[in-house]
This record gives C-alpha cells, structure tokens and sequence, in this order.
C-alpha cells in the first residue's frame, strides 16, 4: 500500500513541527510549505524543524502566491493538506490588521483553490481559533456558540472558516475546520506571553534578567498542551464526513495563575519579580474563553491529559535547558 503523503502550510511554527512528527511517525511521506527567507536562515527558522529537514520535503511559497502555493499542491499531490500557516499573533493583528487580514484570508483562498484545482480529492484542514468566538454570548463555548471576532486576527480566521465550508458545500471537497483553544509547548513562539513568561522566569532564575513586565494578570485562557491538539487535529482527518470540531480543556486559568506556577517551578516569589505596564494591555479584550470540548470526546475518543501544571513546568525547564546550553546568550528561539 503505497505511503500517504501529506501537505502542510506553516511546518516550521509549533503546530506544524509535531505534526509533522506525528505524521512521519504513522507513515506518512511529509511535504512542507516555507517562505523562502526560511530556507535562507535555516538556523533561525527552521529551529523546530532541524532535526526532520532530511526526512520531509520542503517547498518555498508565499501564502499570497496562488502560483507557488499550485507548484507545491503539485508537486507533493497530497492525500491532505493541514493549512496551519498564519499570521497569529492577536496583539500584532492590531497593529497590522491588513496585512494581517489580507495575508490569513488570501492564504485561505489560495490553498484552497490550488487543492480544487490540482488535488480535488485531497482532504483539507483549516485551522481555526477561539479568538473567533471574541465577545462570546455564553460560556463555555461550542461548535454551535456564534462567532463574535474582537480582533483583526479573530475576523481573518472567521472568514477562512466560511470560505472552508464553502469549498465543502460548493465544491464537495473534503474540509475539516478545528477550532483550536490557546495551545502551548516548548517550542511556543516568543511573542506570546506564555513564552515571554517562561523565558523570563529562566532568565532571572539564572541571574540573566532582574524582572518581568506584563499587561493584563487577569486575562483568562483555556490552555492545553500542543502535541495533544495536533493529535486532536490528525483524528479529525480520519472520519468518513468532514465535520468541525472545538478543541479545548474546558478549564480556563489566568495569567497571574501562570506566572505563580512559572516562578513555582524555580523556587521563587513571582511578587518580588513581576511588574505591569498599561502598554501591554490588549487594546479588545475578549470575555473568558474557555472550550467545551464534550463533541471531540464523543465522537473523536478525544480527552487532555497534560495539565495546566505539566504545561508550564515544561516550558520553563525547557527555557532553562536552552539558557544553559547557550551559556546564557540570546537566541531566536530563546524570547
């Protein structure tokens, strides 16, 4: 029986390295779409990724180029595309809401059309976002809860759900949407708190740094652990009727509650250390979003089972391994 093959957009982010993963790991043969800056700066960007370079195929295309996203669709002819690629962090949507819109919502279409064009019987995935319930009317929320999006990123990733279930409805393709909540690992970008947290309690744990700096304590988020929702995502796949499905722990935690257990992991009071400023506030926050994920249990067999606790205890010692290993220097990868 020959391999399946499988196309992912956005391979090098966190998402698309354990999928990536999984998928080698249950036979797959794996393509990846980059950008071609990524294959320039391979130690930079392609960090999650190195130690799978020789066992994928890598193809350069931007999200905005329907021709190179067809040369890729065509040259893997996958069994199914994972569309993971995304401008995602919420904060800078706000700041470069078109680009931010343009990019996410055209990267949607693009693949998408070369996959009708190309690879007709390909199924497809889109990854959604909670952020799309924004403003939410109830809580918890479900597949059937009304989209509400509050920010740039939220309405990009609402529209590219609408545009999936159109390519479904019209054009009989095989689409999935995941509707994934806050997922972290050690291998979470920078940029957002949760790596800014971790990071940061390594650093002053190791005498690197003297404090840490953050907006909002009280935001509330439902955070899992990313290599179980990527295996949430692999499940959804494998149904005979393309569906949605809402991917969630179902326990919301708030910042402060992460920033006490970070600073927990390395024996130290977090009040002597942390600060807040105004500026790192965002601008539209959402209500508390938390997930109830009762339909992926029911039909997917799906459940967590890292907790909140494990999460962050893995993400600052990880921070602390790479610290040392570098003997304290800065890198990309470090926040």
């Amino acid at each position: 029986m020959p391999l399946k093959r499988a196309l992912i957009t956005g391979i090098t982010g966190q998402d698309g390295s354990y999928l990536a993963e999984l998928l080698l790991e249950k036979g797959y043969e794996v393509h990846g779409v980059v950008r071609r800056v990524a294959i320039e700066d391979p130690q930079n960007r392609l960090w999650r990724i190195r130690h799978l370079v020789d066992r994928i195929h890598l193809h350069t295309a931007s999200l905005d180029s329907l021709a190179g996203l067809e040369r890729a669709v065509e040259a893997s002819q996958p069994d199914e595309c994972y569309h993971l690629a995304a401008e995602s962090f919420v904060s800078y949507s706000f700041e470069g809401d078109l680009s931010t819109i343009s990019l996410n919502i055209n990267g949607a279409i693009a693949v998408l059309s070369a996959l009708r064009n190309l690879a007709p019987r390909c199924r497809f995935y889109f990854a959604g976002s909670s952020e799309m319930f924004g403003n939410a009317a109830e809580t918890p929320q479900t597949e059937g809860t009304p989209f509400h999006p509050r920010s740039p990123y939220g309405i990009s990733k609402v529209a590219g759900v609408h545009l999936t279930r159109s390519y479904r409805e019209a054009h009989g393709l095989f689409a999935v949407v995941g509707i994934l909540y806050n997922h972290e690992s050690e291998r979470r970008g920078p940029e957002f708190v949760t790596r800014k947290i971790s990071s940061s309690v390594a650093r002053i744990k190791l005498g690197l740094a003297e404090s840490l700096t953050l907006g909002n304590l009280e935001a509330r988020r439902d955070w899992g652990y990313a290599p179980e929702y990527v295996g949430a995502i692999w499940q959804m796949m494998q149904r005979e009727t393309p569906d949605e499905f809402l991917i969630a722990t179902g326990v919301s935690h708030s910042v402060r509650e992460f920033v006490e257990k970070a600073f927990a992991v390395v024996g130290l009071p977090w009040q002597d250390y942390l600060r807040t400023d105004e500026r790192f506030f965002r601008a539209n926050e959402s209500v508390e979003l938390r997930g109830n994920p009762g339909k992926a249990r029911s039909l997917l067999g799906w459940s967590p089972t890292v907790s909140f606790d494990q999460i962050v205890e893995r993400m600052v010692e990880a921070d602390l391994e790479r610290l040392a290993f570098r003997g304290g220097r800065r890198g990309f990868w470090d926040g």
